[in-house]
């Protein structure tokens, strides 16, 4: 159907959380209401990636990018851009600038994108998932195509190996090398996993590939059974997932339908199935041999290397694991040559990569950068910086496996082994924001907690080890540590970190170690000082009456403690002995009279 104008509606899990499905009913309610409906059609999309905005809804082909829209606003939106071709400027972008607010009236001109190279993103937002015509519209599958009638697999792996791609899920193996060690191992089955386990806190690239371009993935594990010959893939993504789930195995069958998975693909004898296969949620099966026991039914555990998966993995046959971003990259290059994609990005780690900017950032989202972007240019130039003029501290690269960044490495360019050498890493794109209000001890003790949480058990150093650690910054963030607790602590970090069985257990310690060595001044004042600069770690607060008191007694009432006394006009006082430390004064004195120490 010909129209004159998309109306496209974010349809990501943030922006479906707050309604954007009801704003699509909307839009099409009230434009057949306008007799619009034969002129305008409205799509509901993946993720656009400025998740702070959200939801969003972009007009085509003026590219109008409407943020924060809500039901009230989609007759507003109708009536006065898509009837009369007025921008509704209510709710039309605006991005703060040094003097004034600046509006931004086209999608392209928005400047949260202007630093961005959308690759592995490249479809999400622009298409409706659940049409694999738009896909098509696209380029989807075109590159399999290609493959299949002019490449044979020792070209395709070469390709991939000229690009220099590399494993975008944590680790950063040069995809091209997987696949050849894959390939020749010779076998009667081979496999090809594509790994959507996302357990990252803060981390939602791969899900959002999945949601907004699940083709993409297809397309590129097919590409993936060519070249190591393989008739069978898994797609395992937690089930905490269902939209992504939805949009997957949708996909899935439209492309069987369309004779692009199944038998004789292409007309070229060549035969690939997809399957999906739901997790649970255990952040040690994004570790690939822990993910290869879960699909078997078993308990997810890593195993001990070697044998790599290409040698001896499903069901002990060769296998290949490639995470979601990675494989996005994958028909893009076939397409347009490993030249193009190797002269993105820096010597050693070629192309884009995508981050989830979370934490105290202005601009919360999914950003897609060339390689050797710094720090700074994706904090600042695209982030925002720090809301409230808060000042900028550290940055979380790699999740639970990564380390935490000062202003001192701002001007750093991000690559795999930049972040590394800072004792970081890059991780699958978790990247956290936090500022002057973050205590670095509670940061440390809020991941190392979590990878407590998640470990499989099965190795010592790990098991053990990371709870020892747990309880020693426990022990600091109480105001019972000491400075023999910090010697205890780099040890003991160091010792798991060189014997665990697992990436699991060898990254664990990373945002302690990070922290030790960048924030050592904030552990030595919560061990010798017994404060928290930050103000974070309650049991280290003290709640303190100034003379700037009323007495209006708002504070008492407020207590759930009992720990505040005084009468009315005079000066009030807090019990430390009973204080809770829960807030609620600070939070209800009309004339901040209680202060933090």
């Amino acid at each position: 159907m010909l129209v004159r104008a998309q109306v496209l509606v974010c349809g990501g899990t943030g922006c479906l959380s707050s309604k954007s499905d009801k704003i699509k009913e909307a839009f099409v309610e009230n434009i057949k209401a306008l007799g619009l409906d034969n002129e305008i059609q409205v799509i509901q999309t993946g993720c656009f990636g400025l998740c702070e905005r959200g939801p969003i809804v972009i007009v085509y082909p003026d590219q109008t990018f409407y943020s924060h829209v809500s039901v009230d606003d989609v007759p507003k939106i109708c009536s006065e851009h898509l009837l009369k071709g007025r921008i509704y400027e209510p709710k039309a972008y605006k991005e703060a600038t040094e003097d004034e607010l600046a509006k931004i009236k086209s999608f392209g001109e928005v400047g949260f994108y202007n630093k961005q190279l959308r690759i592995a993103l490249r479809n999400c937002g622009m298409i409706n998932p659940f049409d694999i015509n738009e896909a098509i519209g696209r380029n989807a599958y075109q590159a399999l195509g290609k493959c299949l009638t002019e490449y044979t697999p020792e070209q395709v792996i070469d390709i991939m190996k000229k690009s220099g791609l590399r494993g975008r899920g944590g680790g950063g193996f040069p995809t091209g090398l997987k696949w050849e060690l894959c390939a020749k191992n010779q076998a009667d089955q081979k496999y090809v996993i594509c790994n959507a386990d996302e357990g990252d806190p803060g981390a939602f690239m791969d899900r959002s590939v999945l949601e907004g371009d699940p083709h993409s993935v297809i397309e590129a594990m097919a590409i993936a059974g060519y070249a190591i010959g393989a008739s069978m893939g898994y797609v395992y993504i937690r089930a905490e997932y269902p939209v992504a789930v939805e949009r997957l195995r949708f996909a899935i069958n439209q492309a069987r339908e369309y004779g692009l998975l199944g038998e004789d693909i292409f007309g070229s004898g060549f035969n690939f199935d997809i399957d999906v296969r739901l997790g649970a949620g255990a952040f040690v099966c994004g570790e690939e041999t822990a993910l290869i026991a879960s699909i078997e039914g078993e308990r997810g555990m890593p195993r001990n290397k070697p044998p790599f998966p290409a040698q001896k993995g499903l069901w002990g046959k060769p296998t290949i694991i490639n995470n979601v971003e990675t494989l996005a990259n994958v028909p893009v290059i076939i397409l347009n040559g490993w030249e193009w994609f190797s002269s993105i990005g820096t010597e050693k780690s070629k192309g884009t990569k995508v981050f989830a900017l979370g934490g105290k950032i202005k601009n919360t989202g999914l950003v897609e950068i060339p390689m050797g972007t710094t720090l700074r240019e994706v904090i600042y130039d695209i982030g925002g910086g720090c809301p409230n003029g808060k000042a900028f501290k550290a940055v979380q690269t790699g999740g639970p496996s990564g380390g935490c960044l000062t202003a001192k490495h701002l001007d750093t360019p991000i690559d795999y082994d930049n972040l590394v050498a800072l004792g970081s890493m890059m991780g699958s794109g978790g990247m956290i924001v936090m500022d002057e209000n973050n205590c670095m001890v509670d940061v440390a003790r809020f991941f190392l907690d979590f990878t407590v949480d998640e470990s499989c058990g099965k190795c010592t150093p790990c098991r053990e080890g990371t709870k020892r650690m747990l309880e020693i910054l426990k022990k600091i963030t109480e105001g019972k540590g000491t400075l023999e607790d910090l010697d205890k602590l780099e040890s003991l970090a160091h010792m798991i970190k060189d014997s665990s069985l697992c990436g699991l257990g060898q990254s664990a310690p990373n945002p302690v170690l990070s922290t030790l060595a960048n924030f050592k001044d904030e552990y030595i004042a919560h061990v010798v000082d017994k404060k928290c600069p930050a103000g974070v770690c309650k049991a280290l607060l003290t709640f303190v009456v100034t003379d700037a008191c009323i007495g209006c007694g708002k504070c008492k009432r407020n207590c759930p403690a009992d720990a505040i006394s005084g009468e009315i006009k005079g000066k009030h006082h807090i019990d430390p002995a009973k204080c809770i430390k829960c807030g609620s004064c600070v939070k209800g004195c009309p004339k901040g009279a209680i202060v933090v120490e």
